[in-house]
């Protein structure tokens, strides 16, 4: 027990200076970040945009579609380009074409390679000089620099239009013509990309050759090479990592870990009797299933829309569900199926530990219920609505689709969403409660599994913490909060507690042990994890420090990971441990599969991704989907299944369980996946890789690469992974149809059965 408050002082410890540098960090951030300028005006005078113009740009850029239609500073979906990158090398081309008429009278293509030498030289100069006056709030360009930034807006008011000139353009980028159908918007939309363009080129006050993104976008047009910073923290970061794998697994064979209980003879659990408020969390899990269904139907139309575009096998769907939509629903139900998932378990465990069932908690958890299916459909029908009826930004930021990756509903949706899971933390504290009252080995487990959902439910709070006008670069620091530390962070603290738990009251592991291994586990994790959220944020407009801070702690979110499979053996092993143990095989699995995928997704293609320098080049890129998933499904999913898989085996009859469809369900869900990750997405992130570091993240982005034979030829590789992992689902929803039907049959039969007995 003194050993196990040792370590709870220890993680408060942690836990207090590394959100303390995290906040220092955002006030740096919100010092640092690039300015915006009251005006951005030409030497003769002309005012070619104003902060307004900026500001509202971020908007209308976000209610058409935002990070669900490509990306800004590598943020966003993979199909349509970067728009800092695309704008920024049209400009430079456009200025290049200008320089030359005006310096040599010729066009670019027709000088000698010396004149081309000093144009180039030229060219770099003025995208770099940073001409913006703090004073004035001024930036000034030179007249032949404003004309380039004129062809490039006509290029981007065009496309965000209806051209028919870019027709064939927009086909490419899956965009549904009149994005932006007000003029407005557009000339505002061109300001913003401009900015973004301009913060990422033109270097920081006092400094040569550093820009306000750290250079990023690679583009050799304009001197945009990584930084020696990126460099040197890139091989510090790998050294971090190798000494302290070496240290962790050494620190693992000095400190033998107690051996496993020998195992009750019968199942413990066999005996429990659901009570009415976790008999009502059963709906909770047939949702859950639909959301899969869903979120794997839109997940194969958009990656279909980066070979047809707007087009599903001829049919035009882009008319009734555009690719902003699909991707919307794909990565929102994602977030919110696992989170559902999870949700539910709680509420079952509670009075299942707790042996108690407080008065109407069965009506909170049914009341908890519908408000989160109001929340889901609502965000998702006004969301689909809005990008349809092109409701504008008001709508969009409200009660649309804020265009925010992973957190793109709404904010009335975001508001209601934070109350109901305070409601849930409620829920499940008073289920919890009288277990925390009383003394016993699992109450350190039981109280880390309520302080998690606290913070699950406290640290949604982030979502609400940025404004229609707030800076991009602090959106994006607030967000990752949201996406990092309540998504990868917290919700894995309290999945992991859980597990601990249900292994404990099965008589699997001792509670003893438990409780030292969860808080020592929970040590290590958030001690790289809090500060490793800065791993996403090299080249959003942040100080060099980030780089620096990030890339150390996200090297030592891997090292957790290196002794992973020694648990997922165990957990094997306790699979095998008693005949009755059979009962929980395919969840107990499902926990061994999201040890593999911490390893492969969340470790190796994770660490692949984090440095500095390899983030650099491969920021936007496929390399980043292929670790998403891995990592998404692979990790949380297969946990939030395992988990609902444990509940449901105490929710249902025993007569009307049957293992006959979850083994092809487990088997072909990873099999899929894995075949998707890397017969598909690993093999044109690396492609996209070399055609970043070779030519500039713009090449890498450009229909000319996206569209390439080798890419489409990717985006079909897909398939068969697609038809494995559907059928998987499939599996997954006959088993939980048969779930609904057997139910009741086997309710009879056990009733005649025991009626024989009287």
């Amino acid at each position: 027990m003194h050993a196990t408050r040792k370590l709870w002082t220890w993680l408060a410890v942690i836990c207090v200076f590394s959100f303390a540098a995290l906040l220092w960090v955002g006030r740096e951030i919100y010092l640092e970040a690039p300015p915006i300028p009251l005006q951005v005006s030409s030497t003769e005078g002309t005012v070619l945009f104003t902060k307004d113009n900026v500001q509202f740009g971020q908007q209308a850029w976000l209610a058409a579609g935002g990070q669900q239609l490509g990306t800004v500073w590598g943020h966003g979906s993979y199909l349509a380009p970067d728009w800092s990158a695309d704008w920024l090398h049209r400009e430079a081309l456009a200025l290049q074409e200008l320089v030359s008429l005006r310096d040599h009278g010729r066009k670019y293509a027709e000088l000698e390679i010396g004149d081309k030498a000093r144009v180039d030289v030229t060219i770099k100069n003025e995208l770099r000089a940073n001409t913006y006056d703090a004073v004035t709030g001024t930036l000034t360009l030179s007249t032949t620099r404003a004309e380039a930034v004129r062809r490039t807006a006509a290029h981007f008011n065009d496309l965000f239009g209806d051209a028919a000139s870019l027709d064939a353009l927009r086909e490419q980028y899956a965009m549904t013509p009149n994005s932006l159908p007000k003029a407005s918007d557009r000339k505002s939309l061109t300001a913003f990309f401009f900015w973004t363009s301009w913060a990422a080129s033109t270097d920081r006050p006092g400094q040569s050759n550093l820009s306000y993104t750290s250079n990023w976008p690679h583009e050799p047009l304009v001197g945009n090479t990584p930084t020696a910073g990126a460099g040197m923290w890139s091989i510090a970061s790998v050294i971090l990592m190798i000494a302290a794998i070496a240290g962790m697994i050494f620190f693992h064979s000095i400190h033998k870990e107690e051996g496993d209980p020998t195992p009750p003879k019968n199942d413990p659990l066999f005996e429990l009797k659901p009570t009415a408020s976790m008999k009502a969390t059963r709906k909770y899990f047939f949702v859950v299933a639909g959301l899969i269904l869903a979120q794997v139907g839109m997940g194969i139309i958009t990656a279909h829309y980066s070979v047809e575009g707007t087009s599903f096998f001829g049919f035009p769907l882009a008319d009734i569900l555009p690719f902003v939509v699909s991707r919307t629903i794909h990565t929102q139900f994602a977030v919110l199926w696992i989170a559902t998932a999870w949700l539910a378990t709680g509420l079952y465990i509670a009075p299942a530990i707790s042996g108690h069932e407080p008065k109407y908690q069965a009506l909170g958890v049914n009341v908890l219920f519908y408000a989160l299916l109001f929340i889901v459909v609502g965000s998702t029908a006004f969301g689909w609505i809005g990008t349809l009826q092109k409701q504008g930004v008001d709508f969009a930021f409200w009660v649309g689709n804020q265009g925010l990756e992973f957190t793109s509903m709404g904010r009335v949706w975001q508001i209601l969403l934070f109350v109901g899971l305070l409601f849930w933390v409620t829920l499940l504290g008073r289920g919890l409660w009288p277990a925390l009252k009383k003394p016993s080995e699992s109450r350190g487990l039981i109280a880390m599994v309520f302080l998690a959902a606290l913070c699950i439910g406290g640290f949604y709070a982030t979502s609400l913490a940025w404004g229609r006008t707030t800076h991009y670069s602090m959106v994006e620091y607030w967000r990752w909060w949201l996406v990092h530390l309540w998504v990868e962070g917290f919700f894995e603290v309290f999945a992991t507690a859980v597990i601990a738990l249900l292994f404990t009251r099965l008589g699997l592991i001792r509670a003893s042990s438990a409780n030292s291994a969860i808080v020592l586990e929970t040590i290590v994790f958030l001690f790289g994890g809090i500060l490793g959220t800065l791993h996403h944020l090299y080249f959003t407009g942040t100080p060099t420090s980030v780089i620096a801070i990030g890339s150390m702690f996200s090297a030592l979110e891997v090292v957790p990971l290196s002794i992973i499979g020694i648990e997922a053996y165990r957990n094997y092993q306790r699979s095998k441990a008693a005949p009755w143990v059979q009962t929980y095989k395919w969840p107990i699995l499902c926990f061994i599969a999201v040890g593999f995928w911490n390893t492969v997704g969340a470790g190796l293609l994770g660490f692949t991704i984090n440095t500095p320098i390899a983030l650099y080049y491969m920021q936007g890129m496929n390399m980043t989907a292929a670790h998403g998933h891995a990592a998404l499904f692979g990790v949380y999913g297969m946990l939030g299944i395992g988990l609902m898989l444990f509940c449901l085996r105490g929710l249902s009859d025993r007569l009307a369980w049957s293992d006959k469809a979850l083994r092809p369900m487990f088997w072909l869900l990873n099999l899929g996946l894995a075949m998707m990750v890397f017969m598909s997405l690993v093999p044109a992130g690396i492609y996209q890789a070399w055609a970043s570091i070779t030519r500039g993240v713009w090449f890498a982005r450009s229909p000319e690469v996206v569209h390439s034979t080798f890419m489409e030829t990717m985006v079909w590789l897909r398939v068969p992974g697609d038809i494995v992992f559907s059928v998987g689902v499939m599996f997954l929803i006959v088993f939980m149809w048969r779930l609904v039907f057997q139910n009741r049959p086997a309710r009879k039969l056990a009733a005649a059965a025991l009626a024989a007995a009287k």
